[in-house]
């Protein structure tokens, strides 16, 4: 039997990382939360994930920032980049896809999105 691919979520705001791992979970994945870049980083040296979904703003090494280190260090993961409330949401969104992250959500997303994403990045990965 496959075990469940390990996914970690990064945003500053704790709704929407409880909202991320309790569907991420329910949907059978492993998931470990993190509220900053750096803290990503640390998590991904300690317990390797398969899948990275971020914010793009965030406080202490910021999404692009953090893009950039995984890709650099662990460029096997998968990336998923996230944002919403910006007036140039957009413009953030495209960048991400220019420096290779595999999807991008744009908040508020349903669970279903959310999903959608996931499973469409974890499926291309054969």
């Amino acid at each position: 039997m496959k075990s469940a691919a390990r996914i970690l979520v990064v945003d500053d705001r704790r709704d929407i990382l409880e909202f991320a791992r309790v569907a991420l979970e329910r949907a059978g994945y492993e998931v470990q939360v993190a509220e900053n870049g750096r803290g990503a980083i640390e998590l991904q040296r300690a317990h390797a994930v398969e899948l990275l979904i971020t914010d793009i703003f965030m406080p202490e090494a910021d999404g692009m920032e953090t893009i950039d280190r995984f890709r650099r260090e662990h460029p096997r993961t998968r990336i998923i980049a996230m944002s919403g409330g910006v007036e140039r949401m957009q413009d953030y969104l495209g960048i991400a896809r220019q420096i290779g992250v595999d999807a991008t959500l744009r908040k508020p997303f349903t669970v279903e999105e959310l999903l959608r994403a996931v499973r469409s990045v974890l499926d291309d990965r054969r």
